[in-house]
């Protein structure tokens, strides 16, 4: 194995563990954070039905216009507060946070850091 699929398989192994100890409900859901090496995506999920309630990412239409001249951090941040306005419309205020294997920092904090502004609480 070459050392990106040792990477890729350490990084799944990690999101496993996590996920056995944090599940989303339709009151509570998960917050899934996927952090490509352009993109930022956080989800809302609900477990226990198996679907997405809500998604934002820095693609999104309503998004990438605007984040075109920001760095990483700030598009995470933007993502962020999008995904927790649409939560807060949607009656959605607490969540639990899955940051998907990776460590709690950079462009996954700016993300959560984002969500609490808008009134996620997690």
């Amino acid at each position: 194995m070459n050392k990106d699929a040792i990477k890729r398989k350490a990084l799944r192994t990690k999101h496993l563990r996590i996920r056995k100890k944090v599940s989303g409900t339709a009151e509570c859901p998960r917050l899934a954070v996927y952090r490509s090496e352009k993109h930022i995506y956080g989800q809302l999920v609900d477990d226990v039905e198996g679907r997405t309630v809500l998604a934002a990412s820095s693609i999104s239409r309503e998004l990438r216009d605007g984040l075109k001249d920001k760095n990483p951090g700030d598009r995470a941040q933007a993502v962020g507060e999008h995904l927790a306005e649409k939560a807060v419309a949607a009656g959605i205020k607490q969540v639990v946070f899955d940051r998907g294997g990776r460590r709690y920092t950079g462009r996954v904090a700016r993300l959560a850091d984002g969500a609490r502004s808008k009134g996620l609480q997690f």
